[in-house]
């Protein structure tokens, strides 16, 4: 007998004396074949050590079958999440999901997209590094003919031909920030990382927090508006930058769940005590944000309805007759409020409010 692993089609159809057609229909549930017949061929095949040649299926249909997906991190709850949701979506749709990590380099992003279009992916999810500013590669997709969709992170602007499933960064950061001025009582106003013009994320976070600064008449401290990139170091320097110019604000929007926690960490090695000293949210949740001392207050993401919205938008373009037809979905945020960015007489609480905003 042949290895399991060269089984063919041809093999289980000789085992029950059918046709090569009638082995490939039944393996594929196809309605002409009767379920006696099916059970059979599975039986067999599964007594044989077949499994499917992906490749020849390739060739043959042009669909693989298969979606790539690229990720900043890994070890990461938003992006966790948002995974998760994209392999689920995917399995539930017949289709497996390739997954990719770029670890914030825009270099291996690139090795990971032309990687996965040699796979012969049907289509690519990207939400790109922190690095990402040549858009050379996703023209090349497009060109290509794969259907490329960004996810929670674009470039910005955002570039013709390709679909994306955001999150509505300005409005809820604006909606946060209003909420430490009016339930808060701050005007001492400061924004923290991500503050860069060409990712979207960055972009609209600081457009947010500058127009819920606007919209309550105070004004905008450009000193107290620290950029940086998404991650924990990011939070820790920008702070400890603001604090030694001697001159801080007495709360911080910080762009990311990260940069916050990076903001926890330099208020402890100053002695300083959040939100006594310095009051905090950020854009973005984690499962152990509850367990901050005090808990942090921010603007959470619908990561699963993300990452699902994000398969299910790329399987309509990928079986669109329009080769680059574009779609843009943005999903509402809320807020989560805890401990912080909260009046003084309630900061004590240690039960979380979500707010649909």
């Amino acid at each position: 007998m042949k290895r399991s692993s060269h089984i063919t089609l041809e093999d289980i159809a000789k085992r029950l004396n059918v046709s090569r057609v009638t082995v490939s229909k039944a393996l594929r549930g196809h309605s002409d074949i009767s379920e006696e017949t099916a059970k059979k061929v599975r039986r067999v095949s599964k007594e044989l050590g077949y499994s499917p040649n992906y490749m020849a299926r390739n060739l043959s249909s042009r669909r693989s079958n298969m979606l790539g997906l690229v990720v900043p991190k890994i070890a990461h709850f938003f992006f966790g999440s948002m995974i998760e949701a994209v392999y689920n979506t995917a399995f539930e749709n017949n289709y497996e999901t390739i997954l990719t990590v770029s670890q914030e380099n825009a270099e291996r992003e690139r090795k990971h997209v032309e990687t996965l279009i040699s796979m012969r992916v049907d289509g690519i999810i990207i939400s790109i590094s922190q690095e990402t500013r040549d858009l050379g590669i996703f023209e090349w997709v497009k060109k290509m003919g794969v259907p490329l969709l960004f996810v929670d992170r674009t470039p910005e602007p955002i570039p013709s031909g390709f679909s994306t499933v955001l999150i509505d960064d300005k409005i809820g950061t604006r909606n946060a920030v209003e909420h430490a001025i009016v339930k808060g009582g701050h005007t001492k106003l400061g924004f923290i990382g991500g503050a860069n013009s060409w990712i979207n994320i960055g972009k609209n976070r600081l457009l947010g927090f500058e127009e819920a600064l606007k919209n309550h008449k105070i004004p905008v401290h450009k000193e107290w508006i620290v950029p940086g990139g998404f991650g924990t170091k990011d939070g820790f320097d920008g702070f400890m930058r603001l604090y030694n110019t001697g001159s801080i604000p007495k709360f911080i929007f910080a762009a990311t769940y990260p940069v916050a926690l990076g903001v926890y960490e330099a208020a402890k090695a100053l002695s300083l005590k959040i939100p006594r000293d310095i009051d905090i949210m950020c854009f973005g949740d984690s499962d152990m944000s509850h367990l901050l001392s005090p808990a942090l207050s921010c603007v959470n993401q619908p990561t699963r309805e993300l990452g699902s919205t994000a398969v299910h938008t790329i399987l309509d373009v990928i079986s669109s007759h329009e080769k680059q037809k574009e779609s843009h979905i943005v999903i509402p945020a809320g807020l989560t409020l805890r401990e912080t960015g909260m009046p003084r007489l309630q900061s004590s609480k240690s039960s979380a409010e979500v707010v649909s905003l």
